[in-house]
């Protein structure tokens, strides 16, 4: 059975809105469900930082803020002024995302400085490391989180959910294991349902980042009612990130190692999904 009640469920999610025809109005839905739920922040575009932290006062719930959202390929100078004007509007927290470009060419230095950048300008906000994993490999995945510790960040976070693919257990599990306890892991991308946000909270995930916050935290209660179809066992393809290796949207070295990774795989003899 799971051993998880619905406040300790709320306080690992930060209730999300980043899309790009986001008006007041959903941005107001937003937080009045972040209030009745007691999630534990909200996570928005830096134009609607101010307009949040109005609608949630007093409430408990933070504002997060992004910065170099979403592809991270912008100046440091400009992800720090961002995070900055973030702060003094109220964000309490900063999801940054990495320079992917800078870390696939190995530019270590300056993929450390970007982030220690952001950290700095974003004091006192923690600051989280989007790495979009789904343009990475595992070692560029590890090498991500060494980088972002040793910057100063307190969180490493798997995607923007605007890439290839959102979050995998396999890749949270690997980053828990590389930043250690201390360090918060946050699973964003496409979790759906309580059945998505438990398996991500299994391999090691603090907090989830989702637009379906209402349906995951409903799911939970619901779990009662049917337990068996909540917990039964899933075909390991189902939710293994090479079955969703694209190569129109990921880089080809990228792709070839997902493929590479699947052929080697043993569930390939009986389940084949790289190809289905």
């Amino acid at each position: 059975m799971i051993d998880l009640d619905r406040e300790t469920l709320v306080k690992m999610i930060d209730h999300t809105e980043l899309s790009a025809h986001s008006g007041e109005k959903k941005i107001a839905n937003l937080c009045s469900e972040a209030r009745s739920f007691g999630f534990y922040a909200v996570c928005i575009n830096g134009f609607y930082t101010r307009y949040a932290r109005e609608q949630l006062a007093g409430s408990g719930v933070l504002v997060c803020t992004v910065a170099g959202f979403p592809l991270g390929a912008g100046t440091t100078s400009a992800k720090a002024c961002e995070a900055g004007e973030a702060v003094r509007n109220g964000a309490a927290e900063i999801d940054m995302v990495i320079n992917v470009g800078a870390l696939r060419d190995k530019k270590l230095d300056l993929v450390r400085a970007d982030i220690r950048a952001v950290v700095e300008a974003s004091r006192p906000a923690l600051v989280k490391v989007i790495l979009e994993t789904c343009y990475l490999t595992d070692e560029e995945i590890v090498t991500g989180c060494h980088l972002s510790v040793e910057a100063g960040a307190k969180f490493v976070k798997t995607s923007t959910g605007f890439g290839a693919f959102g979050a995998f257990a396999a890749h949270v599990r690997l980053m828990r294991q590389t930043v250690g306890p201390e360090i918060g892991v946050k699973a964003a991308g496409g979790i759906r349902n309580f059945k998505d946000a438990w398996r991500l909270i299994l391999a090691g995930a603090s907090r989830l980042g989702l637009s379906a916050s209402v349906g995951v935290v409903e799911g939970l209660s619901l779990l009662k009612f049917a337990p068996a179809a909540w917990l039964e066992e899933e075909i390991p393809c189902h939710i293994c990130p090479s079955r969703f290796a694209n190569l129109d949207k990921q880089p080809k070295a990228v792709y070839a190692y997902y493929k590479k990774k699947c052929l080697a795989c043993p569930h390939v003899e009986k389940y084949n999904m790289f190809y289905e």
